[in-house]
């Protein structure tokens, strides 16, 4: 990233801030990478408050991750919060990593990985249907405990707007330049802080009330 003596000092001041703003943070775990990675699936397409009550939903409904496997994307969603967009597409790619989980290991576990090292188990992660860069990163910071930086949407948006990355980064530009900047002890704390942040109720409802045009601001 050009630049990233700049960046990597202005990302320093937003993650101090970060920990001023916010409670102190309590890392997720999970023992079955397939747990992570169907967590993972929900927590990218829907905010954290959401996710947890689209698990919560999940866990209540359906008797376990088999019987959500073969279970219809419209009763997944439903089950989720609605027949909305965001739940469809979890719903979608749940359904498919699920197949693709059970179709390879025979049952909806991902333990096997556990017991190879941190790149052939991401490589397995990477061949699994329905699964982004969020949710892999994801699966490998919580159950891998690997040295990862997960970034929705929304986070990525975040870092945009406050300029702690270069407006031409791409995911794989930021990805890299975060895990060189934020140590692994600290990478699940920067991710949920990041997140909190970026999903905060005052930024949506933030409009910007003028445009500045030569030093002027004016209104719309």
């Amino acid at each position: 990233m050009k630049n990233s003596k700049e960046y990597a000092q202005r990302l320093q001041k937003l993650y101090r801030e970060l920990k001023r703003l916010h409670p102190k943070v309590e890392k997720t775990t999970y023992e079955d990478p397939a747990e992570a990675l169907i967590c993972g699936i929900v927590s990218e397409k829907l905010s954290e408050t959401a996710t947890s009550r689209a698990l919560r939903e999940i866990r209540s409904s359906f008797v376990d991750w088999n019987d959500l496997r073969v279970s219809r994307i419209e009763e997944i969603a439903e089950a989720m919060g609605g027949n909305n967009t965001p739940c469809r597409a979890a719903a979608s790619s749940l359904t498919a990593a699920l197949r693709g989980i059970f179709n390879e290991h025979h049952k909806i576990s991902l333990a096997v990985l556990k017991k190879l090292g941190k790149r052939p188990a991401k490589e397995g992660l990477e061949k699994i249907d329905g699964v982004s860069r969020f949710v892999i990163n994801y699966c490998m910071l919580t159950s891998m405990q690997a040295h990862a930086v997960p970034l929705t949407q929304d986070m990525i948006k975040y870092l945009r707007s406050n300029g702690v990355i270069a407006p031409d980064a791409d995911e794989e530009d930021i990805e890299g330049f975060l895990t060189r900047q934020v140590a692994a002890k600290d990478a699940y704390e920067f991710y949920a802080l990041l997140r909190r942040e970026s999903e905060s109720p005052k930024l949506a409802k933030k409009k910007p009330a003028s445009r500045r045009k030569n030093g002027k601001a004016t209104r719309k």
